[in-house]
């Protein structure tokens, strides 16, 4: 197969358009809140919390599930409450945090795959929040939103348990599978070995390293510099080459799409561009729904469907440029450029000190 074509192979059976649609029926709810209170710029955090509370319910017994999840949801809550508690503040203070984080993340595999799976999506909420804090304080001069952020993100995993528990009473309070069939659900503890820690330190490393890069310069629309670099990040090249550069194309497509939707409001003003935004956050939603049903069919078009949504929520009410979508772009392939760059040095080096010969007494 040439690259292009593993780039968009097709798995059939990843499909899943009830999923998708279920995922939308949901989101509406704090869509209609937050549209109610007038509140839109807190839509993001509760649709995280809610989308990422789903991908960590384990399935199984109701009142397993539930603790599970608001264990979750109260990590998730503090981590909230720390990336935009230091959002404002000195990049220093992101970078440790970045760090701290993602190496506690990747030390989580010892707990099973299934907790490293939760951890993993903890770890790419909060880097998301330190982006999203770092904006809204330095570009759109928004502060004092901390708590209603961590409040949004709380309600949107809440609201899952909710949904959980009526779904439990309906089948007749029976165990249910779990929602994501295909993510790991393995919980059995196992070792940690060398190669696991050194993994997860360079990771961390990585982490730190782009975050000082984005933050510290003041990079425009940098966060998506250490969220390629994450999403890059995989034990093997082979493996880190393939994700990469479906995550590329996705961005591109996810970029240009989201350029042309985000122009349409530009030139709006009153009730016209009140309706607009109401608008292209409704297409927000259907283009999240499109990536919860894609994900296991074909990453790439996962990632646009992800970026699309993202960017529409994130930009609203600042409509963007060409620009900013090429900022965009740039950064997360430098950021992917980072991740398979250390990657490669990585294999190179057990490779390398094998071959050196031993040093004379």
């Amino acid at each position: 197969m040439s690259r292009l074509s593993k780039v968009f192979e097709f798995n059939p059976a990843g499909l899943n358009w009830p999923r998708g649609v279920m995922f939308l029926d949901i989101a509406l709810v704090p869509l209609i809140v937050f549209w109610a209170i007038g509140h839109e710029q807190y839509l993001l955090s509760a649709l995280f919390g809610l989308l990422f509370a789903w991908l960590a319910d384990p399935g199984g017994d109701y009142g397993y599930r539930a603790w599970h999840i608001a264990v979750f949801a109260v990590i998730g809550a503090g981590l909230t409450a720390l990336g935009f508690g230091i959002g404002g503040d000195a990049w220093g203070w992101m970078v440790l945090a970045a760090f701290a984080v993602t190496l506690a993340a990747g030390l989580a595999v010892a707990f099973g795959a299934h907790r490293f799976l939760t951890a993993v999506l903890l770890n790419v909420w909060f880097i998301i929040v330190l982006g999203y804090a770092f904006s809204l304080h330095h570009h759109a001069r928004i502060t004092g939103y901390t708590w209603a952020q961590v409040l949004a993100w709380a309600g949107g995993a809440a609201l899952w348990i909710a949904i959980t528990f009526i779904v439990w009473l309906i089948r007749g309070r029976e165990d249910r599978p779990q929602p994501v069939a295909e993510l790991p659900s393995d919980t059995a503890r196992r070792n940690l070995t060398p190669p696991l820690i050194m993994f997860a330190l360079i990771r961390a490393l990585v982490m730190a390293g782009t975050v000082a890069l984005a933050f510290g310069l003041n990079l425009s629309h940098g966060t998506w510099l250490p969220i390629a670099a994450m999403i890059a990040m995989k034990p093997s090249l082979e493996q880190a080459m393939l994700v990469s550069a479906q995550r590329l194309t996705g961005a591109l497509i996810g970029a240009a799409a989201a350029a042309l939707l985000l122009l349409l409001p530009a030139s709006e003003h009153g009730l016209r561009l009140f309706a607009v935004d109401l608008g292209l956050q409704v297409v927000a939603l259907v283009l999240l729904m499109h990536a919860v049903a894609i994900r296991f069919w074909n990453y790439a078009l996962y990632s646009a469907a992800i970026a699309m949504g993202v960017l529409i929520l994130v930009d609203i009410g600042q409509p963007s440029d060409y620009a900013a979508e090429g900022f965009r772009v740039l950064w997360t392939f430098c950021g992917v450029g980072i991740a398979l760059l250390v990657t490669l040095l990585a294999g190179l080096l057990p490779k390398h000190t094998d071959k050196a010969p031993p040093r004379s007494p």
